[in-house]
């Protein structure tokens, strides 16, 4: 059964999956309709759509078809503005609004786009501009704090409600988290949490970047990505973490307050940097 609470944003549509790839490539179709109904068979609540760098035409066919597949609204997944305008317009609306993945601090023209149909943005605060102009990560919860208060100003000029307003405060691979990102992410979701003008908006994480680094299984055989992951949710979950861009195929779960992959994560937290990747790499060759 799948977590209460947890709407999956089903991944498979991406041009950056090698299988899916195909699809795009030879134009297959019944194929890319079919990984869709595959998603929504397995509970995701919706299907993300990320033909990569094709053309508009591109974007708008697969919405299309997609959209006459399945009974769940679309994620419409691109950074760039002419193919997130193709894909709304080519959104029917018939089973509710669209995400649209994502807007940054440095892609705020796509606001521009609920004029052609209201979304629900997956708002990206890992992105953020100092006071000097100057572009770069947030690097502290305080910048991903500022970078979320910035888009959620722009949000309320559009009219968007708190409630579907999505904030990803980008997750990067925990094995290779010598920044402390990951305590980064959860201290700024925090503080998200605590402001009263924010109140009902929602977080999301590309979930499989966690363990993107790692092996799928350890010397043991057994499973390594799937239990660091919900080791992830077991943490962030409670914050207001309610969306993922993730797998259908992965068992997620919340974890017990002494289980191995939770108790690694918890280390990786008290000790950061290096060593928090040394007790990484102990956690997946144990």
């Amino acid at each position: 059964m799948p977590i209460a609470g947890l709407n999956i944003i089903g991944e498979s549509l991406n041009d950056s999956v090698p299988s899916t790839q195909e699809y795009y490539t030879s134009e297959d179709w019944d194929g890319i309709c079919e990984l869709a109904q595959f998603q929504e068979s397995h509970g995701a609540k919706y299907i993300d759509v990320n033909v990569g760098s094709r053309d508009a035409h591109m974007m708008s066919k697969v919405v299309d078809l997609v959209q006459k597949s399945v009974k769940i609204p679309l994620s419409i997944d691109s950074p760039d503005l002419d193919l997130a305008r193709a894909g709304l317009q080519a959104y029917s609306g018939e089973f509710g609004k669209p995400i649209l993945n994502s807007i940054s601090p440095l892609r705020t023209e796509m606001f521009e786009l609920y004029k052609i149909r209201p979304f629900r943005p997956i708002l990206l605060i890992s992105e953020y501009i100092n006071e000097e102009k100057e572009e770069g990560p947030a690097r502290t919860a305080k910048e991903t704090f500022t970078a979320a208060w910035d888009l959620f100003s722009r949000a309320k000029y559009y009219n968007i409600p708190n409630d579907d307003m999505i904030f990803d405060p980008g997750i990067a691979p925990i094995g290779s988290d010598f920044e402390n990102n990951l305590a980064r992410l959860l201290e700024a979701m925090q503080m998200i949490r605590d402001c009263e003008e924010m109140k009902g908006v929602h977080f999301s994480v590309g979930l499989s970047n966690f363990t993107v680094m790692l092996p799928p299984k350890t010397k043991s055989g057994s499973t390594v990505k799937s239990p660091l992951e919900s080791a992830f949710l077991t943490l962030a979950m409670p914050l207001g973490l309610d969306y993922i861009v993730g797998s259908v195929k992965r068992k997620y779960e919340i974890l017990a307050e002494d289980h191995p992959a939770l108790c690694c994560i918890k280390d990786c937290l008290r000790l950061g940097g290096f060593e928090s990747i040394s007790r990484i790499r102990e956690f997946y060759t144990s």
